[in-house]
């Protein structure tokens, strides 16, 4: 006959209890994929703009805009900075740190023009929300309503604001 076993104690039943319960949350958890903004859904919100400016649809289609360009020009830079970087010497971690998360309106407006389309800087914001809108409705009344935002929005802005030849 076996001795009975000891007893767990309490503290270490509830630890497993919720390594247990963690374990199955995680396996229940759907997974979560980035979810595309379509081209309706944009323009949908973007169609707010005239009527209801400081609503949300239009704030949701300004920001959208505003931060596709911001994301842009940002991404463009940090990529620009480090590809001349690594052709550079060595350069010690203060100095790397310097140079690529404060860089200069020079290099954003080389960066800019990497990511193919360039906006002077007195030109408003408004302009360039008004030009990519345009193409948007366009877009949401033909068979490419279901693209991505993200690639028209890109599109639009290479054709209205295209980068001079230096």
């Amino acid at each position: 006959m076996r001795s009975p076993s000891p007893p767990v104690p309490r503290r270490l039943r509830t630890c497993l209890s919720l390594a247990a319960l963690c374990a199955a949350l995680l396996q229940a958890a759907p997974a979560r994929t980035l979810e595309v903004l379509s081209v309706h859904e944009l323009a949908a919100h973007c169609a707010h703009l005239a009527a209801a400016p400081e609503g949300a649809d239009a704030q949701y289609c300004l920001r959208y805009i505003q931060g596709f360009i911001d994301g842009a020009v940002a991404t463009d830079a940090q990529v620009m900075l480090g590809v001349e970087g690594a052709a550079q010497r060595e350069e010690s971690f203060t100095e790397r740190a310097l140079r690529t998360r404060l860089p200069s309106h020079a290099e954003r407006s080389r960066a800019a023009q990497l990511a193919g389309f360039c906006l002077g800087s007195p030109l408003p914001l408004s302009a360039v929300v008004a030009a990519v809108v345009g193409d948007l409705r366009q877009l949401d009344s033909g068979a490419d309503a279901g693209s991505p935002a993200r690639d028209a929005v890109y599109r639009s802005l290479q054709a209205h604001f295209p980068c001079e030849e230096e």
